[in-house]
């Protein structure tokens, strides 16, 4: 479990961040692919959060 931790706190912080989005900054229209909706923005997040932890994962 301490092995994955990185990736599992970045996907929640990720997701988290893409649900705030949508809440307070969204998409007015509705017609925004990724922002129109809850669950595509919430993903998006899960998604760019996984890249990062990734991408910041201290090394052995």
């Amino acid at each position: 479990m301490k092995k994955y931790a990185w990736v599992i706190g970045g996907i929640v912080i990720g997701s988290i961040g893409g649900f705030l989005y949508w809440r307070f900054v969204g998409c007015s229209t509705g017609t925004c692919p990724i922002t129109s909706k809850p669950l595509n923005s919430t993903l998006y997040g899960a998604v760019m959060g996984y890249f990062l932890s990734e991408a910041i994962k201290p090394s052995k």
